[in-house]
């Protein structure tokens, strides 16, 4: 049986959801003012535990949330602006999370956590998670896309993935912003479907298609690429799921503490992360990488757009640079070198 089988369902955007967003957006809205210190010291809970992309990873305390995620960014990024083009919010298992994914972009004047300046236009992807309590923030996963802002400027260290790498574009309905309140039948059913559709991830005759649009896109991290339709998608979803032995919760193996920390349908959107979300044994060669026989632990999130009982969108982020880590090879040890 699969494991995913027996896993608990996705919740649905709530009216409490609601009111998080309400304050979240204010957060979001303060970058555009340069006041998102102040903002983050309001809406932050001083004991926040902050988790960031690797070689962040653990930011110090609520308010390094701005010291050691943002302010290293609009840092960098001369004319740093914040492009949020999914704005969603949701409740699971008792717990309340509100999301984002976009990019920061700018003229990348100075060194940014050992990328070198380009002295160009860049752009970092983003996505954030926030567990909120009584109108706080108390947790949050912050993914930000080293790997495909490094892959931009020609730096990858690595073999190139066999899809597109570049920008990805929000949704295609321009409606990823949800600020609620949230219809209720349309959340579950999207809670339902991608629910549904991730319980038959790494079945042998991948039984996840028929749960696919068409013309669905899948937007992956840099160093694994994007792909369109569905024959596209599993060119690459079953080759990488055979990558990793025992590829799932970990839980066959008497793992525990991996899975999702929050998963919810709001309106036509779905979203996941877990702060690891998936695990398994390195068997097959990974970007080049030779099989190490060694086990990985994947921080990894998602957000899907659903349309007429279909997934035809799908915003993926994985920490790469965190999953080569573990598997013997720093990306940034190898930039460093690079330019010395």
């Amino acid at each position: 049986m699969n494991a995913r089988t027996n896993r608990p369902a996705m919740g649905i955007a709530t009216e409490t959801s609601h009111n998080n967003k309400v304050l979240y957006r204010k957060l979001l809205d303060s970058f555009g003012m340069n006041k998102v210190e102040e903002a983050v010291s309001r809406l932050f809970h001083e004991s926040a535990i902050v988790n960031a992309s690797h070689p962040i990873n653990e930011a110090q305390g609520g308010h390094g949330y701005h010291k050691d995620v943002i302010a290293p960014i609009m840092a960098a990024f001369k004319g740093c602006t914040r492009q949020n083009y999914i704005v969603l919010g949701g409740e699971y298992l008792g717990t309340e999370w509100v999301t984002s994914t976009g990019y920061f972009h700018g003229h990348f004047c100075e060194p940014l956590f050992g990328i070198p300046a380009s002295g160009k236009l860049a752009y970092l992807r983003f996505g954030e998670f926030h567990r909120m309590e009584e109108g706080k923030i108390v947790e949050s996963h912050v993914f930000l896309g080293f790997a495909e802002m490094i892959i931009a400027l020609g730096l990858w260290p690595l073999d190139p993935s066999r899809g597109y790498e570049g920008l990805v574009p929000g949704p295609a309905t321009h409606d990823g912003i949800v600020p609620g309140p949230s219809d209720l039948v349309a959340s579950r059913a999207s809670a339902d479907l991608v629910e549904g559709m991730l319980k038959k991830l790494t079945t042998e005759d991948e039984a996840w298609r028929p749960d696919w649009h068409d013309r669905m896109v899948w937007y992956g991290p840099g160093g694994l690429g994007s792909y369109a339709t569905v024959e596209g998608f599993a060119t690459f979803q079953r080759p990488f799921e055979n990558t990793f032995d025992g590829w799932g919760d970990g839980r066959e193996a008497g793992i525990s503490g991996v899975g999702a920390d929050c998963k919810s349908g709001d309106g036509n959107y779905a979203f996941l992360s877990g702060w690891p979300m998936i695990t398994g044994v390195q068997v097959k060669p990974f970007l080049g990488l030779e099989a190490t026989g060694k086990r990985v632990f994947m921080r990894d999130c998602d957000w899907w757009r659903c349309e007429d009982g279909k997934i035809i969108e799908n915003w993926c982020m994985l920490d790469i640079p965190h999953v080569l880590l573990q598997l013997g090879f720093d990306v940034f040890g190898e930039l460093e070198r690079a330019a010395a």
